[in-house]
């Protein structure tokens, strides 16, 4: 059966409970995507009550996205061999206690190991709760749960700032992981009797234990390469031999994928042009993103003084936008195809960013933030329609771990760049750096919409037709 085949009309009922699933997913997703904001305003008052130093609070959030990056495509594989159901509870029950662990740590060990874990149980949690969505609804209806998940990106990591700081200055840091807590069990209890009892079509598959280590191994590298590259230079020998060995590390992945029984990954899938048009769309739009928050936060924190609690009040617009965003993404994409929106989508965020680029005050950034993360908010809408819109059922599990895996380099990809063009005024209270980092982000949004013109598949959906997911 071919990779892009679709189905007839589907014949059989759709479960009723199909939209409380995805409630429920979607608020595990959101806290995944949280914790990657939350945590970095806490940050100096960890520092300050654990007595720890920056290059170990460095460790607190690159911990958890190194594992969440790297071993994303691990998960989606298992979801596909073992059935996403199990792969769900099982990253969901890991998430929630190593939450626990992380908020009652006393030294830096617990608390990075902590954190570890975090990132072990999301990149199982993730990939696996995309590929349950895409199972679950069909046709237009996809699209629109597909817009409600690609919100929650966006807004997750908007709305970690505002809770971050109402967290950190109410009951104190560590409630920003005991939240975690109740939550995520009534999830997993609610999941657990509502999630479909399934069986993998490839039970039988055995999971590719030196391809998972290799491409574990080779995605951490070169996160953790682009991570810092930003502090130690993008020619240092550092970052440019870690860059070589992540490299290497792949090129070893694909040599053992040719030759493995039962591969973590047919190569051939990244080929497709649905697939790679729909990865490039989510890298841009992540890397946006996470680049438009960094140079908003520090501008407003650093140079206009602002504390982190109304820091985070100001970017609640900016989370609103990306909601609205997604959501009209995902109510026209069936109908004018992923192009468009991808395309219209990345116009709109480099019109945004370009006013905090030439009007730098509080209001002028907000408002241009908030427009550029409406556009952004429908490109990660094109992204995820165009990636998973045309794999086969066996493989909605390992698209969206490769998606996912992508959406954790856009983010290193973005911190990485913008703290490098905008280093004298993140350094400093110079205003100039801020003005490049904004007119940069412009630039790559402008140039990635006259790409994504150029990529993106001109498909629109059929009317009433399944297409083959998990």
């Amino acid at each position: 059966m071919s990779a892009q085949a679709v189905d007839q009309p589907e014949t059989t009922a759709a479960d009723p409970r199909r939209w409380r699933m995805l409630a429920l997913l979607g608020i595990a997703q959101f806290m995944l995507i949280l914790d990657v904001t939350v945590v970095a305003i806490a940050l100096p008052h960890i520092g300050a009550d654990l007595g720890l130093q920056r290059d170990t609070l460095t460790w607190v959030v690159s911990a958890y996205t190194l594992m969440f990056g790297g071993l994303m495509l691990l998960g989606g594989r298992a979801a596909d061999l073992f059935g996403s159901r199990r792969v769900v509870l099982l990253g969901l029950l890991v998430f929630t206690v190593a939450s626990l662990v992380t908020g009652l740590a006393a030294g830096a060990a617990t608390l990075i190991g902590g954190r570890v874990a975090q990132g072990v149980g999301a990149a199982l949690l993730s990939p696996a709760a995309l590929s349950v969505v895409t199972r679950i609804f069909h046709g237009d209806e996809r699209n629109k749960a597909l817009g409600i998940w690609s919100a929650l990106g966006g807004a997750g990591s908007a709305f970690g700032v505002l809770l971050g700081g109402v967290l950190t200055a109410g009951p104190g840091w560590q409630w920003v992981f005991y939240i975690n807590v109740p939550i995520g069990l009534v999830v997993l209890v609610v999941l657990a009797r509502m999630l479909p009892a399934e069986l993998s079509q490839r039970a039988r598959a055995r999971l590719d234990v030196p391809g998972a280590i290799l491409v574990t191994a080779a995605t951490g590298t070169a996160i953790y390469a682009l991570t810092n590259a930003g502090d130690r230079g993008w020619l240092t020998t550092v970052t440019l031999g870690t860059l070589a060995g992540a490299v290497v590390l792949y090129l070893l992945f694909a040599v053992v994928q040719r030759r493995a029984r039962s591969p973590l990954m047919d190569l051939r899938i990244l080929t497709r042009r649905s697939v790679a048009s729909g990865t490039f769309l989510i890298l841009v739009a992540t890397a946006l993103m996470i680049a438009v928050f960094f140079l908003g936060s520090f501008y407003l924190q650093h140079h206009r003084g602002y504390g982190p609690l109304r820091t985070g009040l100001l970017f609640l617009p900016v989370a609103v936008a990306t909601i609205i965003g997604a959501q009209v993404a995902g109510h026209v994409v069936g109908r004018l195809g992923a192009r468009p929106v991808a395309t219209t989508g990345l116009a709109i965020a480099a019109l945004g960013t370009v006013v905090p680029a030439i009007w730098a005050n509080s209001v002028p950034v907000v408002a241009g933030i908030s427009v550029g993360a409406a556009g952004i908010g429908a490109a990660f809408v094109a992204s995820s329609t165009t990636a998973l819109g045309q794999v086969a059922h066996h493989e909605a599990g390992l698209a969206s771990g490769l998606l996912s895996t992508f959406h954790e380099f856009g983010a290193a990809l973005g911190v990485a760049v913008v703290s490098s063009v905008a280093a004298a005024s993140i350094a400093g209270s110079s205003g100039v750096g801020f003005t490049r980092g904004f007119t940069f982000a412009a630039i790559v949004a402008a140039a990635s919409a006259v790409l994504a013109l150029l990529m993106v598949p001109a498909v629109k959906p059929p009317v009433g037709v399944r297409v083959h997911a998990h």
